[in-house]
């Protein structure tokens, strides 16, 4: 309904100036309620409002600014003269007084404003309430059981606390609104059952509910109150804000007796209440379960004789507050020369610290301020020399409640006192008698001045400010007659509570200014500006997605939902990952007995972790068990085939199962019953023989929706001789659905539809993709204006909540259409909207100050493509959650052209956690590492298999047999080389340690004489011996002075290709690397067996006699760990029993993983390196090592090319030099005296 108009003779309101200060008031002659309003320019100018706020009030004071979104609202207004913009209001208003303020306005004119208010009238019965009259309301019986409750009412009000209403009944049940500390609270008591020790007096702790809303409620606006009950089911509403929750006990009706009470409580009440205060202030529309009572009350219907003056109108108070902002400052006259300051003010402010007032002196100052939440006090004295005189009082006063703040000056001494407490006045002695200055600022002082304040502004409300103990008249103020303001808003206290409701989720702590809030998130398992995100994984599943191993972890299965996170533990295999949850059960508790015979025993099972965490668990695992065992003397368990069951579990959602470990549900029997073979063939369990002998009934439960075992019942352990004892063991669930939940879009047009994505304040996606696409839209929800949308163009996260569209953009270092799994995270909420990449890349956008705060949508939400459009994602889109819950996207796909459920090359983006050359082998759902080609094992092939040898132990493999069964003997050709490869080249690698020498580490023999040894001389360095075809004695590689019988683990690699040797090791994590070349023959004649650590030699190839007697007495004496030889680990093989191999062991050996350390490892600083006494000259040394190497066999090469092109020359060269690779090899080859023989004071290389 159009209820008024503004137009002026001129063609609309046009003020002579054009600032701040302005404001058009109409007025509706009555109280009216406003559902809408519309603006537009003067007529035929150049005049119009682009934006405004609007203030509304019932008196023509105390303005209420209009708010929505917990913002002042700014309206956008006019862009011409003529054009009309109307705005349907989000939350209505009653007001018979509406104000117009322009904040901004045509360039090419002035203010100019046309307006128009759209609603309805409005009427109600107001009465107000003095703090001692009470409205009873009767019962029409004397006890009332009341199963649903409609209650509602308006009430305004200056003070913050005071009870509203109240009712009772003698069984303890109540109901009680009221406020304290101008919040609003709820509290309800449906009732407990007594026993006859118990008491009943004002209710019970265990039935008590009790909920808090709003704040500020003391600012003297209506707020309107909504409670709904129906049973336990409450919804309570403040001013458009419901919160519903379920009340605490067991009951649904509130009894209550006689009456219930409005605006405080009976007298026979109050006595048992603590002296809780009455209202004082103004109610109307009260209304309760169907019935007015302020018509009631105005008929004479209902009770009110303890009104002194019952009045049906609402008084207003005197007060007349002013709204500083950051560049706020009040400027008030005061008398000058005089010898006293005095000033009292109340104030409210959320901020810590602030400028309450300062005063000039002569000569000096006082400064009164906020400074961390207490007054403090600063007196300036300039006379003669510098003096300043400092006190404070009071603490915590920044908490939005009203203060009140006196400072007297009198004489010689200054006193302050904080909220009218004169017992806690602080005083302070003056070094001289004050004069007063006549000036006094008020929450702000800009000018410079060699006493400039340390706090110059403050933002909040100030009122009945008092300067020399005279109120001041600020409605004076206002209309310029005296002092002056500068962006102060008077007769209107705008502070807004930011943290309520409170914004921050999941136990986040808000603290508040008078610009923003923030949230702390320690200690919530949550991050981000309002604790939303979760900052733990899933899963275990996701866990070994990101290369963790076995360990405990805190996971979030719904991220940024309600459920908050917990530990499991995660045991991850090599082709599954199990998620484990204890009990507090102990194995093998005994069973207690009751004293009746039809007692029932229960045995009740504690998880870590709440039921909601174990169902969320169980709920996404693609498989659960359970173990349980129940063993009995005399002690039947489920009485089958024919009885009723003696015993039963509880399960999930507390419900009773029938069968045992081992069966299924359904079948009542245990896991003998269905393998048939019980004890007794008559029966389905070994227990239900009944025998008198100890019966043992195990088995796993597999039915996950039933797990876990929460309570076992027994009910055959009361009779005389039985016993029993159970065990439940821990849940183990395996597999994450939600993880692994993926769908392939194979076209540009093909996508999924999901219901309307909830994102009201706060939402939050994340997801996996790849794809080899550039560009394509991930998903898109659609409102009027809003709307949200996740692209690939770069990876873009674009909505809109009506400020205009936001767009945010994050770029790769690496392109995004690599077919690689990548992942993609964007949240939005009332502080900020973050788009992160990877876990790496990230961008934030703030939220603008003031504007809407709530997204609302409507239609479907597409997933691979935008509604109506073609710019459809190509590629798979992975583990999709929306708010914390996972989007099923697998189940969509199987019934949606053009989708696929399922996505394969997990292999692609996952492989590089196999390691140690793993193999990367894809699953469906996932992918596993095969280890069974390294020396490793676990789950990314990163464990170590080793084992640790006593005297005597061997272990060997035989390379024949290993290769006899070979497709590649069957051919004709020599099956060793399907075993170890090309003969050309070989490649070994092991770690070890020990503190014993002599040693022989490895021998690797053939059917003649060629070998390959690894040993440990008397001294503790190491030695590596080759024998190829046409040595007559072997080539050795010594490393002298370095001793690695030190017991600490050394990794060796050694690497032959043809006539070229790499040695490789890390001692104590440092790297080295060493080349050698030798002569002769470069073949591996084919090896026979692999010999580790201590050898026999029965049934091999032929071993160097000469070797084993040296080194291998009393043989290796240590641990030994992944020993690999070409594509063969004969320790692992050894190890392995269930696996067919041709290792055999001889003698003791205990598995062990030797504390070997990872195969790369970055440089050790040299002073913890005991094999270096100088790291400069150690690295110099290496050097000069490798370039005279690379100088001798530079200069070999060009005297041999130089005598060729020569002719005739003489040469010591013996024959057969031809043929060597270098000038070592032609010497080794053809001087005696440089041969290697196993006498080692002649024959051997060193380093």
């Amino acid at each position: 309904r159009h209820i008024g108009k503004n137009y002026a003779c001129n063609g609309g309101w046009s003020p002579l100036d054009s600032d701040r200060y302005q404001w058009l008031q109409v007025d509706l002659r009555a109280r009216k309620q406003i559902t809408a309003i519309a603006t537009q320019g003067r007529y035929s100018s150049s005049d119009w409002t682009k934006h405004y706020r609007l203030l509304y009030s019932d008196t023509g004071s105390k303005w209420k600014p209009y708010r929505q979104d917990s913002n002042i609202w700014t309206f956008s207004g006019n862009w011409n003269s003529e054009r009309a913009v109307r705005h349907e209001l989000q939350h209505p208003f009653v007001a018979q007084y509406v104000r117009f303020i322009p904040l901004d306005w045509s360039e090419e004119g002035r203010i100019g404003l046309r307006v128009e208010l759209y609603g309805c009238a409005y009427w109600a019965d107001v009465i107000s309430f003095d703090g001692q009259g009470v409205i009873s309301y009767r019962f029409r019986q004397k006890k009332m059981k009341i199963l649903k409750d409609v209650i509602s009412l308006k009430f305004k009000t200056t003070k913050g606390d005071g009870i509203l209403l109240h009712g009772e009944g003698q069984q303890g049940d109540y109901i009680t609104l009221e406020l304290q500390r101008a919040k609003l609270l709820l509290q309800i008591n449906l009732g407990k059952r007594f026993n006859s020790k118990s008491s009943n007096q004002y209710g019970s702790i265990q039935g008590h509910t009790s909920v808090s809303s709003g704040s500020l409620l003391d600012d003297d606006h209506w707020h309107s109150v909504l409670i709904e009950r129906y049973r336990r089911s409450v919804n309570f509403t403040l001013d458009q804000h419901t919160q519903s929750f379920r009340t605490n006990g067991e009951f649904d009706h509130l009894d209550l007796d006689y009456e219930i009470t409005f605006g405080g409580m009976p007298v026979s009440a109050k006595l048992s209440s603590g002296g809780r205060e009455n209202y004082i202030g103004c109610m109307e529309a009260i209304h309760y379960n169907g019935d007015n009572i302020t018509n009631l009350v105005r008929r004479r219907k209902v009770d009110t004789s303890s009104f002194r003056n019952l009045t049906f109108s609402c008084t207003e108070s005197r007060t007349f507050p002013a709204f500083f902002n950051s560049t706020s400052s009040l400027q008030l006259p005061g008398r000058t020369d005089a010898d006293t300051v005095s000033v009292r003010l109340q104030f409210r402010t959320w901020n810590p610290s602030g400028l309450l007032f300062f005063t000039p002196l002569m000569p000096g100052g006082v400064e009164v301020s906020l400074v961390e939440g207490k007054v403090t006090v600063h007196i300036y004295v300039t006379l003669g020399k510098n003096t300043r005189v400092d006190i404070s009082s009071g603490s915590g006063l920044n908490d939005g409640q009203w203060h009140s703040v006196h400072f007297l000056a009198l004489e010689s001494i200054a006193m302050l006192t904080i909220n009218g407490d004169e017992m806690s006045t602080v005083r302070a002695a003056l070094p001289i008698q004050i004069r007063t200055g006549g000036d006094y600022f008020f929450g702000g002082y800009f000018p410079r001045t060699d006493l400039s304040p340390s706090q110059r502004s403050f933002q909040g409300c100030m009122q009945l400010i008092h300067v020399d103990d005279q109120l001041v008249d600020l409605q004076s103020v206002e209309q310029g007659m005296l002092g002056s303001f500068e962006n102060v808003s008077l007769d209107m206290c705008a502070i807004i509570d930011r943290c309520v409701p409170n914004h921050c989720e999941h136990g986040g702590k808000c603290s508040q200014t008078g610009d923003t809030f923030k949230c702390a998130c320690e200690g919530t398992g949550y991050s981000g500006a309002t604790c939303h995100n979760s900052v733990y994984e899933q899963s275990c599943e996701e866990y070994k997605h990101l290369g963790r191993s076995s360990d405990t972890y805190w996971i979030d299965p719904d991220g940024s939902g309600p459920l908050e996170p917990f530990r499991v533990t995660c045991n991850v295999m090599e082709d599954k990952v199990w998620t484990t949850i204890v009990n507090d059960l102990p194995a093998q508790s005994s069973v207690a007995t009751g004293s009746r015979a039809e007692d029932k025993t229960v045995l009740t099972l504690n998880y870590s972790m709440s039921a909601e965490q174990v169902n969320a668990v169980t709920s996404s695992a693609e498989f659960c068990e359970q173990h349980v065992a129940y063993m009995c003397y005399k002690s039947r368990l489920l009485n089958s085939p024919d009885g009723s069951p003696s015993t039963w579990w509880v399960g999930r959602g507390n419900e009773k199962h029938f069968y045992w470990g081992g069966s299924g549900p359904g079948v009542q029997k245990c896991a003998c019953g269905i393998e048939r073979n019980c004890t007794d063939p008559r029966y389905y369990c070994n227990c239900d023989a009944d025998l008198r002998q100890w019966k043992e009934d195990a088995g796993m439960l597999m039915y996950k929706d039933h797990l876990p075992v929460s309570q076992v019942v027994f009910g055959d352990v009361q009779r005389s001789g039985s016993e029993a004892r159970l065990t439940v063991g821990p849940l183990r669930c395996q597999g994450d659905r939600h993880f692994w939940n993926a769908a392939s879009f194979n076209t540009p047009a093909s996508y999924l539809h999901f219901p309307t994505f909830q994102a009201e304040t706060s939402a939050d996606v994340s997801f996996y993709f790849k794809t080899s696409a550039s560009h394509g839209v991930f998903l898109e929800n659609l409102g009027n204006p809003d709307y949200i949308r996740l692209e690939l163009k770069l990876v873009s996260f674009s909505f809109d909540v009506g400020n205009g569209a936001v767009e945010l953009t994050v770029r790769s270092s690496t392109p995004l259409n690599d077919d690689q799994w990548h992942r993609v995270e964007a949240e939005w909420n009332i502080k900020e909207a973050v788009l992160r990449l990877d876990k790496v890349h990230r961008e934030t956008r703030s939220a603008p100050p003031q504007g809407h705060t709530h997204m609302q949508l409507f239609s479907q939400l597409f997933v691979g493509k935008i509604s109506g459009g073609q710019r459809g994602f190509l590629g798979c889109i992975r583990s999709l959650k929306v708010n914390g819950v996972t989007l099923d996207l697998e189940g969509r796909a199987k019934v949606t052209p053009g989708v696929k459920p399922g996505c394969s090359g997990h292999c692609s983006s996952n492989g590089m956690h196999c390691r140690n050359e793993g193999k990367c082998i894809e699953k469906y759902n996932g992918y596993s590492c095969d280890c069974s080609l390294t020396a490793f094992d676990g789950p990314f092939c990163n464990d170590d298999v080793g084992g640790y040898f006593e005297s005597g132990t061997l272990v060997r493999y035989d390379l024949m047999s290993e290769s006899s069964s070979s497709p590649a003997v069957k051919e004709g050709n020599p099956g060793v080389l399907s075993a170890v490869g090309n003969l050309t080249r070989e490649e070994l690698s092991f770690s070890f340690s020990t503190s014993h020498t002599p040693a022989v580490l490895i021998y690797i023999s053939s059917k003649t004489q060629d070998y390959l040894a690894v040993v440990l001389r008397h001294n503790g360095t190491l030695q590596i011996r080759y024998n190829l075809g046409g040595l007559r004695e072997s080539f050795t590689i010594s490393l002298n002075h370095r001793n690695m019988a030190n017991g600490q683990p050394h990794n060796v690699n050694i690497s032959r290709q043809d006539r070229l040797i790499q040695l490789a090791f890390i001692l104590k994590h440092l790297s080295y690397n060493f080349y050698y070349c030798f002569h002769t023959h470069s073949q591996f004649f084919p090896p026979s067996d692999i010999f580790c650590f201590c050898l026999c030699l029965s049934e091999t190839g032929q071993i160097d006699p000469v070797l084993i007697e040296r080194y291998n007495t009393p043989g290796f004496v240590g641990c030994l760990s992944r020993v690999q030889f070409n594509r063969i680990a004969p320790l692992k093989a050894a190890l392995r029993t269930g696996v067919p191999s041709s290792a055999s062991i001889q003698g003791d050996l205990v598995e062990s993983n030797c504390g070997a350390s990872p195969l790369t490892v970055p440089p050790m600083s040299a002073v913890f390196d005991p094999w270096h006494t100088d790291s400069d000259s150690a690295i110099i040394g290496g050097i000069i090592a490798v370039v005279i190497f690379i100088i001798l066999c530079t200069l070999v090469f060009l005297v041999r090319h130089m005598f060729h092109h020569k002719g005739s020359y003489h040469t010591n060269e013996a024959k057969g030099a031809e043929s060597a690779d270098c000038a070592d090899a032609a010497i080794i080859v053809n001087d005696p005296a440089f041969t290697e023989t196993i006498d080692e004071s002649k024959k051997e290389w060193f380093l």
